[in-house]
């Protein structure tokens, strides 16, 4: 009986498959961060109506 060198598990494609969606997670915290940081500052309602 031959013994085959079959390891059990293959960490290649596991890691590669969780640092893209740590990759992706980061990109779409930052593009909220982002998007959050430059929306225009809306002036108070009670301002308006007094002027």
């Amino acid at each position: 009986m031959k013994i085959a060198n079959i390891p059990l598990y293959n960490f290649g494609n596991g890691t590669f498959m969780i640092i893209v969606f740590a990759v992706v997670c980061v990109a779409l915290v930052a593009a909220l961060f982002i998007f959050l940081g430059t929306a225009p500052k809306k002036n108070d309602e009670n301002e308006e109506n007094k002027e």
